[in-house]
C-alpha cells in the first residue's frame, strides 16, 4: 500500500512537471513578438488580467506597449489589437490567414459550436455563409422595409402605451424582426417561450466563451472530465446551455415543418429551405443557420445596461439592446436628441412616419446609430479569429495559431480618431458640410475581413427604421422623484463577450 502511494504521488508530480515544462518552455521565433507585458512562468499573463473587463487592461497595455501587443495564457498566444489600421490591415487586407477561429473548446461542451460565428474557416462556414448572403444582403433588405416600418411602429405604441418596459419591447421588437426572417415566427411579447429560452442560452454563453476562461480547457484537457459545478458560476451551467441549444435548434424548425405540413406557414428562410428536397445533413446546417440569424441578430443589436437609476424608463433595471443604448443617450444628450427631431421635421412632412425612403435626407440620425456603436460597443473584444499561418507584421512576429483579438475599446476609445472620446457625439461621423464620412456598415462593430457580419444590412436597417420612429413620436427624459426632481442617470454595463 505504501509503495502504491509513493507510485502515484511520483506519476502526479512527473504529469505536473511535464505540464509546466510544456507550459513554460521558451519558444524560438525568427523575428521578436508583438511587444507585451512581461509573463510569468506557467500562468503567463493570466494574474495581470482583468477578468471581468479584459479589454481594460488591454487598452492600458496598450498605452505602454503600442497598437499591437503579444500576451499569453496558459502557453497560449494571443494577440491584441489595438487600431484600426492595423486591424485593417491585417484581418482585411491579409484576410486569408486571419479568417479561421480558434479551437475553443467551451463552444463544444456548452453545445453552441453550431454557430456560424464561432466556426473555423473551411466548407461549412461557406455553405453558412451564402444561405445568409441569399436572405440578408443588401438588394434583399429592401424587400423588408415594409415589415421593418410594422414592427418599429407597434414598438412605438407599446413604448408610448406604457405595455412593459423598453427592455422588454426591444428585445421583442429584435427578436421579432429575425424570427419573421428565418421562422415566420412572430413572437408573443417578453414572455414568448423561444424568446424566454434564446435570452438565457444567450446569457450563459455569454459567461463561458471568452477567450481567456477557455484557455485552461485548452492548456488543461483533463478539466473536461471533472463535474463542471467544481469551476462554480456559469460554468455549473454548461449541461442547461447545451439543453437550451438543442431545443432551439430543433423545436422552432420543426414547427415550421409541421406547419407547411398544414398548409399554414408563413414565408420564410427555413419555408423556403424545407420547400425543396434536402438531406438530414442539409437540415442540421439549416437548423444551424436559423439559430445563429436570431442569436446574432439579438447580439448585434442587443447589450446588457444597468443603471443606478430603478425608475428610469419605465422602470427599467437592465436593457438589452442598442436601441436601449440609443436611448440612454438621447436622456443624457438631449441636445442630440432636438437636433435629430428637428431633422426628421424637416425631412417628413404630411403628417406621416419616417422611412426608409427618407433616410438619404437625415444623415445626423445616422451619425447618431453610428456613435451609439462607437459610444460603448456592443462586443469589446468582438471574437477572436486564428491565425492558419505564421505572418509579420511591422518587423514582429505572428506565429501560426495564435489567437488575433481586435479591441473595439481601444479602438472606440482612440483619441487621435475621437477626441474626447467618453462624450457622445454624433457630428464627429460627419463632414463640415453634414454628409456622413463613412457608410453605416463599414463600422467596426461588424468585423473585419471575411468574418464580417453578413446581416448588417438588416441590422442597421432595422436600428435605423425604429430610432427614427422612436424620435418621431417621443420625447425621451429623465424620470422624475416623488418630489418631482430630475433622476441622474449613469451608465454600467455588466460583462461578458458582450457588455
Amino acid at each position: 500500500m505504501f509503495s502504491t502511494h509513493i507510485l502515484a504521488s511520483g506519476i502526479s508530480c512527473i504529469v505536473a512537471l511535464v505540464v509546466v515544462a510544456r507550459l513554460t518552455r521558451k519558444r524560438a521565433y525568427p523575428l521578436p513578438l508583438p511587444p507585451g507585458p512581461p509573463p510569468l512562468p506557467f500562468l503567463g499573463n493570466a494574474l495581470q488580467l482583468d477578468t471581468k473587463r479584459p479589454w481594460l487592461t488591454y487598452t492600458a497595455w496598450g498605452k505602454t506597449y503600442g497598437k499591437i501587443i503579444h500576451s499569453s495564457i496558459f502557453g497560449i498566444d494571443l494577440i491584441i489589437i489595438n487600431s484600426e489600421t492595423v486591424a485593417r490591415e491585417l484581418l482585411d487586407k491579409r484576410s486569408g490567414n486571419y479568417s479561421t477561429r480558434p479551437i475553443i473548446r467551451t463552444n463544444e461542451l456548452a453545445g453552441v459550436d453550431f454557430n456560424t460565428v464561432l466556426l473555423p474557416y473551411g466548407e461549412t462556414l461557406r455553405r453558412h455563409r451564402k444561405i445568409f448572403h441569399q436572405v440578408l444582403r443588401a438588394e434583399v433588405s429592401v424587400s423588408y422595409y415594409e415589415m421593418y416600418s410594422r414592427h418599429a411602429n407597434e414598438l412605438v405604441v407599446n413604448l408610448l402605451d406604457g405595455i412593459g418596459d423598453p427592455q422588454h419591447q426591444t428585445e421583442t421588437y429584435t427578436a421579432s424582426l429575425i424570427m419573421a426572417v428565418t421562422y415566420g415566427y412572430h413572437a408573443h411579447g417578453h414572455e414568448d417561450p423561444f424568446l424566454s429560452r434564446a435570452r438565457e442560452l444567450f446569457d450563459i454563453g455569454n459567461r463561458i466563451v471568452s477567450p481567456e476562461k477557455a484557455a485552461m480547457f485548452t492548456a488543461f484537457p483533463f478539466l473536461e472530465k471533472l463535474p463542471f459545478w467544481c469551476f462554480g458560476g456559469a460554468f455549473s451551467l454548461i449541461g442547461r446551455c447545451r439543453e437550451l441549444a438543442q431545443q432551439l435548434l430543433n423545436e422552432p424548425f420543426n414547427e415550421v415543418k409541421a406547419q407547411m405540413a398544414n398548409g399554414i406557414a408563413s414565408c420564410s428562410l427555413v419555408a423556403d429551405f424545407l420547400s425543396q428536397a434536402h438531406d438530414e445533413a442539409d437540415e442540421d446546417t439549416m437548423k444551424a443557420v436559423a439559430l445563429t440569424g436570431y442569436l446574432v441578430g439579438m447580439d448585434t443589436v442587443c447589450r446588457y445596461l444597468s443603471s443606478p437609476d430603478p425608475d428610469l424608463m419605465s422602470r427599467t433595471a437592465q436593457t438589452a439592446s442598442t436601441l436601449q443604448t440609443f436611448l440612454l443617450a438621447t436622456v443624457l444628450y438631449p441636445d442630440v436628441q432636438a437636433r435629430a427631431r428637428a431633422e426628421i421635421d424637416q425631412a417628413v412632412k404630411h403628417d406621416r412616419m419616417p422611412c426608409l425612403d427618407d433616410r438619404a435626407s437625415m444623415p445626423y440620425l445616422d451619425a447618431i446609430l453610428r456613435e451609439v456603436l462607437r459610444w460603448y460597443p456592443v462586443a469589446p473584444l468582438g471574437i477572436p479569429h486564428a491565425t492558419s499561418n505564421d505572418d509579420v507584421y511591422d518587423g514582429y512576429f505572428i506565429p501560426k495559431g495564435a489567437m488575433v483579438m481586435v479591441n473595439q475599446w481601444a479602438l472606440s476609445r482612440d483619441e487621435d480618431i475621437f477626441p474626447d472620446a467618453s462624450r457622445f457625439d454624433p457630428n464627429r461621423h460627419l463632414t463640415v458640410d453634414g454628409k456622413l464620412k463613412d457608410p453605416f456598415v463599414n463600422h467596426f462593430a461588424f468585423g473585419h475581413g471575411r468574418r464580417t457580419c453578413p446581416g448588417r444590412w438588416f441590422a442597421e436597417n432595422s436600428l435605423w427604421t425604429a430610432a427614427a420612429a422612436i424620435l418621431a413620436v417621443l420625447r425621451i427624459d429623465h424620470a422624475k422623484d416623488s418630489n418631482g426632481n430630475k433622476i441622474e442617470v449613469k451608465p454600467e454595463f455588466t460583462t461578458g463577450v458582450a457588455m
